[in-house]
């Protein structure tokens, strides 16, 4: 990394930190601790990107690094060339409607290059499938000519690769055809059958020779189709997250067999190989594989994922990876990183007054705020923390030792459920 992008990325990771948020890059150099999941995801990934298919349930309660740990996963992935797609399970987008999920996975679609990547993976694949005929056919080829061939290789290229492909393929095909036509508002309308969009209207669907909308019965035959596509278009493969599943417990009964039915069935699909290319990643609470109403309740999907008894020793190799929680520990080792990212980003840190020593009273007064709870802090402290760096650079006279000091009631940084649910009030 060159030095300009090298500070380019450091900035951005502590701008991430003074708002509360996960950066967006660069977390290789905040992660402490989890350096065995990395190997195991790396090792896994390679392998779905030579053909296979694979999953991790990664299991933790907050504050074990679920969120950080996904966020460095899909990181991991687009540096390898993977297209990935973080999906919140919700009310909004639950497991019970497969369509839903589609939908989010094609809305939320990332590469390395772009941001809400579904046109631009599209764009590319039919691009490559142009630049193939022309390498067969010869580059003088007419204009006409060329289309007509293209068209054929994008039906035969998708039907080759998944049932169900036909409706798929000839919405492809529409939208190839309006571009070529320059008539790009029927080229929006084929973008947005194809990602799911539920109103798109009759003059694309007559066009196109399809019906309806994509629904529950082919949403996973589609979501071939799309990996297809994110192949053909250069990628090694898809990594799908689905975060925060535990909120499917609160699901009525019928809604959440559905959902935990459908886990079942992309793993059946992975597999079988019917999911190649594919990675798929959940997270969840513990409440979520071992409460009344999670994972447990259905049994074909609980054997599919369940782990050998514990002997002291964690194995990731099994679908589940369980995470501990977060320790005073390894937050002192990240606020070390920090320091050296904010080195990097704004000139050197005063390190006789924001000390190693200093680091561990700070990080002790924050958990005496919450209940001796290290695992709820991390987002808060690395907040306080750069807040303590950003004074320290401007104020020759600052000492954090005198003026630090930590008071929920004086932060504008809204507290999540859990942290507000150990915080000491002092009256």
């Amino acid at each position: 990394m060159s030095d300009d992008r090298g500070q380019t990325e450091s900035v951005n990771i502590i701008n991430a930190l003074r708002r509360g948020t996960v950066p967006g890059s660069g977390l290789s150099r905040l992660a402490v601790g989890i350096e065995v999941e990395e190997g195991v995801i790396a090792r896994q990934l390679g392998y779905v990107a030579d053909g296979g298919g694979d999953l991790k349930f990664i299991k933790g309660d907050y504050g074990a690094g679920k969120t950080f740990l996904l966020a460095r996963t899909l990181e991991i992935a687009q540096q390898a060339g993977f297209a990935t797609a973080h999906v919140v399970v919700s009310s909004e987008t639950p497991l019970a409607r497969l369509r839903s999920v589609y939908q989010r996975i094609c809305a939320n679609l990332v590469t390395r290059e772009d941001e809400a990547a579904f046109k631009a993976v599209l764009d590319s694949f039919l691009y490559a499938i142009e630049e193939r005929v022309l390498e067969i056919r010869g580059s003088d080829l007419a204009d006409d000519e060329l289309r007509e061939e293209t068209i054929r290789s994008i039906e035969r290229s998708l039907a080759e690769l998944a049932e169900g492909s036909s409706a798929f393929a000839a919405a492809v095909r529409a939208y190839y055809e309006a571009n070529a036509d320059e008539d790009y508002a029927l080229a929006q309308a084929a973008l947005g059958w194809l990602s799911g969009e539920p109103n798109v209207g009759r003059p694309f669907r007559a066009k196109a020779g399809v019906r309806g909308t994509i629904d529950e019965t082919v949403a996973l035959a589609f979501l071939s189709d799309l990996v297809a596509v994110i192949r053909g278009a250069g990628y090694a493969g898809l990594v799908i997250a689905l975060d925060e599943a535990e909120t499917t417990q609160a699901l009525p009964r019928a809604s959440r067999e559905k959902a935990y039915n459908n886990l079942r069935q992309l793993i059946d699909l992975l597999d079988r190989g019917q999911l190649a290319h594919t990675y798929l990643l959940v997270t969840g609470t513990p409440s979520l594989f071992e409460g009344a109403k999670g994972i447990r309740s259905v049994p074909p999907l609980a054997d599919r994922i369940g782990t050998v008894g514990d002997d002291g020793y964690r194995n990731p190799l099994q679908p589940q990876l369980a995470l501990a929680r977060f320790d005073a520990q390894k937050l002192e080792q990240v606020a070390l990183r920090v320091m050296d990212i904010y080195a990097e980003a704004h000139g050197e840190v005063d390190r006789e007054r924001v000390s190693h020593r200093f680091i561990r009273a700070q990080i002790r007064q924050l958990t005496g705020r919450f209940g001796g709870r290290v695992d709820v802090i991390p987002r808060l402290f690395l907040r306080e923390f750069v807040d303590v760096l950003d004074k320290a650079a401007l104020y020759p006279e600052y000492d954090p030792w005198t003026a630090y000091r930590f008071d929920p009631k004086e932060t504008d940084m809204p507290l999540t459920d859990e942290e507000e649910a150990v915080m000491v009030v002092e009256w």
